[in-house]
Order: structure tokens, then C-alpha cells, then sequence
């Protein structure tokens, strides 16, 4: 197969890829992988963003605000926090920690960064913080477009920790 066929298939099945996982899955060398991603991205076949330790690939078409939800997507904490906030609706702090088994440190963190891009919002309500999803729809099209298996993933999960009690 075409290698640069190949990168935008696996880039399209995997918006927000990361260069290390292209890496893996084609056994491509970082030179070689390099030469041909910068290709893609000079033709304007792919959108590339670069950060500080790493560069993400996505198929052209996903706005600016489906690639911040995806990269939250693509990571395991987040994510976890996000699909407890689907099931949830509302929920508070501890429920979320309690939830994704993480440390308050680490969920606190990404409860930060979820807010501050405003995919999750928080609500007082008589005294006690409440976290919630703000576009709950885009979250639903978003994990429905890019990433179907996470519902799936999640009531898995959730069948799991009924199990184990």
C-alpha cells in the first residue's frame, strides 16, 4: 500500500493520533515517518498541532473544538471523567474521583483543564460544586463520530465494578 495513503487512513481512523502510536502501527522509522507526514501536511491533506513533547495528526473537516474534545478523549483520565459526567448529568467532586479511581490531584487537574477549554462547567448548588458536561450533545456526536467503542468501553467498565461489588 501506498504509505501516504496508508497515514491518511490510519490519521482518519484515528483523529488526534499521536506521532509515537503512528509510529507503532507502521513500523515506520521517525525519519521516514517524519519526511511523510510533513508531505501531508504541506498538500494540506492533514491538520497537524504540535505541543511541547508532542505532535497529534487529524483528517482534515474537524474544527478547532472537536480536536481539543479528542485529544481529551483519547487520554484515560479525562475520559473517564467525561463519560462519568454523560452518566451523570451532575455530579460532584469525590463522585468523580470515586468514579474514575484516580487521585483528587490528578482528577482535580483535569477537571481544570476540561473547564478552562469549556467542555465542562461547574454549578453551586448550596454550597457544594457540581460538575457537568456544557454541551452535552457535542460530547455525544463527538464520541459517536470518532470514537463509537468508548460507550461501549464505559458500560463495560460499569458492568465490571457491579460485578466486582
Amino acid at each position: 500500500m501506498d504509505r501516504d495513503l496508508q497515514l491518511i487512513e490510519i490519521i482518519e481512523k484515528n483523529p488526534g493520533i499521536k506521532f509515537r502510536e503512528i509510529m507503532r502501527e507502521t513500523g515506520m522509522k521517525n525519519g521516514v515517518l517524519s519526511y511523510y507526514t510533513r508531505k501531508l501536511e504541506k498538500i494540506g491533506v492533514v491538520k497537524v498541532e504540535r505541543s511541547p513533547r508532542q505532535t497529534r495528526f487529524f483528517p482534515l473537516g474537524i474544527t478547532g473544538e472537536e480536536s481539543v474534545l479528542i485529544k481529551y478523549l483519547r487520554q484515560e483520565t479525562p475520559r473517564q471523567i467525561l463519560l462519568s459526567l454523560l452518566d451523570e448529568k451532575e455530579i460532584t467532586f469525590n463522585n468523580i474521583v470515586e468514579k474514575v479511581k484516580k487521585s483528587q490531584s490528578t482528577v482535580s487537574i483535569y477537571l481544570s483543564q476540561l473547564t478552562k477549554n469549556n467542555i465542562v462547567e461547574i454549578k453551586i448548588i448550596e454550597f457544594k460544586k457540581f460538575f457537568y458536561i456544557k454541551d452535552q450533545e457535542m460530547i455525544q456526536k463527538a464520541i459517536n463520530k470518532y470514537h463509537p467503542t468508548l460507550i461501549e468501553k464505559s458500560a463495560d467498565n460499569l458492568a465490571d465494578i457491579f460485578n466486582s461489588l
